[in-house]
This record gives structure tokens, sequence and C-alpha cells, in this order.
């Protein structure tokens, strides 16, 4: 199970397209096989997103990677925290097409989830 919740305000202040959204989820096990490990850790992506001229856009800490662990431990895990350095850079090509770029590398790594991480991402909508 896996309940989200987030709010999103405008920073008109520094662009129109600016905004901040902070969204936390948290991931816990709630049935399956009582011989795996229990999954239980809160997730959360502080999104400070701002809108840059000709429709380009910097967004710090897109996704919600920034995790503590509450549940049963991994291999290599010293401790709760995961904490990445997190971006996304992109550009709305037209009203319908947004394409970006994300990259994220760990600044604290004592619940380890990845070494590295890019995303390339096309959205449509219609």
């Amino acid at each position: 199970m896996m309940p989200i919740v987030g709010a999103r305000f405008g920073l008109m202040e520094i662009s129109p397209s600016s905004y901040f959204e902070p969204l936390l989820r948290y991931d816990v096990s709630v049935a399956g096989d009582p011989t795996k490990r229990n999954i239980c850790n809160l997730q959360f992506a502080p999104t400070l997103n701002i809108g840059l001229p000709n429709r380009w856009f910097v967004a710090l800490f897109p996704s919600p990677d920034i995790r503590v662990n509450f549940g049963d431990p991994i291999v290599e895990q010293t401790g709760q925290w995961f904490v990445p350095f997190d971006i996304r850079i992109g550009k709305k090509l037209s009203d319908t097409v947004v394409l970006s770029l994300e990259v994220s590398v760990p600044v604290l790594k004592d619940y380890p989830v990845y070494d590295f991480k890019t995303e390339a991402r096309l959205n449509v909508t219609w």
C-alpha cells in the first residue's frame, strides 16, 4: 500500500510557471508472504520548479527519492536515510509536449537505493 499526499503552491514572484510542490508517500507492506522482508519507508519530494524564459524549466527534487526506511534492513544498509541530489531540466516544446532530463546522485546513502539515476521523459497530453 502506498498512500500519497501533496500540494502545489504557485510562486508568481519568481515566474508564472514556478511552483513549490511537497509530496509525501508511505510505502508499507500490508499482506503477503511472511517470509519476505517487510517494506515500510517514507518517501518524499520537496519539488521546487523554476520556470525560465522560452519555456525552459529546472526542478530540484522532482522525484520522491528522499527516503527513510522504518522496515527491515536491506543488504549494505547502515542507517535509515537515503538523500540524493536530484535535478530535472526540461523544455515545454508546445502546449501539449514537454521534454526533460533528470539526473540524481546520492548524497547520503545509509539506506542504499541507487548509485546513479537518469531519466529522459517525453510527456504528451491532449
